[in-house]
């Protein structure tokens, strides 16, 4: 016993020692440091878990045998066709829909874009359109999805008080994806939500769209500007089947939200060539019931509205927040900002100031092979006593970001019930000196844990 106090001593005096020596000569204290935590903990890194190993995904899935031809239709996992009538909610009817294919056939539900697209915390009304941004932090922070019978389209209320009737805890973001991966996407998980660019007010004028055939394909510059489902592929699909001039064959089956009176029941085609369809994708991937867990502790419930860093890939960022009870923390939450992410959690059991967000081994360790938001289970969870402050604490790694640390603040009108008061927060270059994030950068970041109870 007297050993193991005089260990726990040490370590203190060599980490008040590293700390002030960082605050002198930070760039030597970065590589002391680095050397002092390889050597303590035997160059370990921590048990690898995350939601994709929990799923049974794995964290590089292996590429799939593709037919030429492929259609959710014929798989019974299409949902059924919506219309958004004069209203620019696409954004959230895509989303929804989205969900309800990933659950198909075995399950078969219903979920409200008139509740995402009213009470997802943002400014925007139902006329003002949507992001994918917004609909993952809806879904990140339990809000909804909602079923429709519970709040039915379309008639401009949205009854407070709902409860999500899922959990969604994964949700994965494929940028400028290419035809395997979309390919791949949609065989494993159902309809992918994607953007193009539609200039379709009276299709009969449209230049891209052609009526007969229920073929698109635009191949100019102009920005996406509306959300649609791919829900399928053929790849002999004839390029003399669209308007514009396409060199070769193969167009992806996409459902629209404009009724079942648009193309072949509200179903057309878009050729591969397209400028805009594949640029973001956005894929349901971790649908779970809503006992998964027992609370969810968050600040950020306008989820990614910003990114926050130090012109560097890799950073560390912190939230602390107070155990509502005696409750079990299971699983840790964030976004990972770009694609091949890597990260480290370490859980400070006790927060008292930033020293103890000064950790040595990590509880889990992993990589995220898209953008998106993920949820990492525990390897061993951690016992919390009813107000006892801890902080969940990320090393994050994202090549080609300079600022990887996902953040909510009020970047416009649209975002500005975000709420700064709400989160404890810190970031921290090298993981040693910390800075608080509401007060010096006005921001919450995107960090959430969650608790069953004991």
């Amino acid at each position: 016993m007297i050993e193991k106090l005089q260990t726990l001593i040490k370590l203190a005096i060599v980490c008040l020692v590293v700390y002030l020596v960082y605050g002198m000569y930070q760039p030597d204290a970065d590589r002391l440091i680095g050397e002092l935590r390889a050597s303590l903990t035997g160059g370990r890194t921590g048990t690898v878990s995350s939601s994709e190993e929990t799923e049974g995904k794995g964290e590089t899935e292996r590429s799939l045998i593709l037919p030429e031809s492929y259609d959710l239709r014929i798989e019974g996992r299409a949902p059924s066709v919506k219309n958004q009538g004069q209203l620019g909610t696409c954004w959230a009817i895509a989303a929804t829909s989205a969900l309800e294919s990933a659950l198909l056939p075995g399950e078969t539900m219903v979920f409200s874009a008139d509740h995402m697209s009213i009470q997802n915390g943002y400014a925007k009304s139902q006329n003002d359109g949507g992001a994918y941004t917004m609909a993952m932090a809806y879904l990140a922070s339990w809000k909804g999805p909602v079923l429709e019978s519970q709040d039915p389209y379309g008639d401009g209320y949205s009854p407070e008080g709902l409860s999500a009737v899922k959990h969604v805890q994964e949700m994965r973001m494929l940028h400028n994806a290419s035809l395997q991966e979309i390919k791949e996407a949609v065989m494993r998980y159902g309809a992918v939500q994607s953007s193009l660019y539609v200039d379709i007010q009276d299709v009969s004028s449209s230049a891209y769209y052609n009526d007969s055939r229920a073929s698109y394909c635009y191949q100019g510059e102009e920005e996406a500007n509306h959300d649609i489902l791919i829900i399928g592929w053929d790849d002999n699909y004839q390029p003399q089947n669209f308007l514009t001039t396409v060199t070769s064959p193969g167009a992806f089956i996409c459902q629209n939200s404009w009724g079942t009176s648009f193309g072949e029941n509200g179903v057309f085609y878009v050729s591969y060539e397209d400028a805009q369809l594949g640029t973001y994708c956005t894929v349901y991937t971790g649908i779970e019931e809503t006992g998964n867990f027992d609370h969810i502790y968050q600040s950020d419930l306008l989820g990614w509205v910003g990114q926050l860093g130090y012109d560097t890939d890799t950073c560390y960022f912190a939230n602390v927040y107070e155990a509502g009870g005696n409750e079990t923390l299971e699983a840790v939450g964030f976004y990972a900002t770009g694609r091949n992410t890597e990260y480290e959690i370490y859980i400070a059991e006790d927060f008292y100031s930033t020293l103890s967000l000064v950790s040595w081994m990590p509880d889990a360790t992993g990589s995220f092979e898209d953008a998106g938001f993920y949820t990492v289970r525990l390897p061993n969870p951690v016992s919390l006593e009813q107000g006892q402050r801890y902080a969940v604490v990320v090393k994050i790694r994202t090549p080609g970001e300079r600022y990887p640390v996902a953040m909510e603040y009020q970047a416009d009108a649209n975002s500005a019930a975000a709420d700064i008061s709400d989160g404890e927060g810190y970031i921290s270059l090298g993981g040693y000196r910390w800075t608080n994030t509401e007060d010096s950068y006005q921001c919450n970041v995107c960090l959430k844990a969650y608790t069953r109870n004991r």
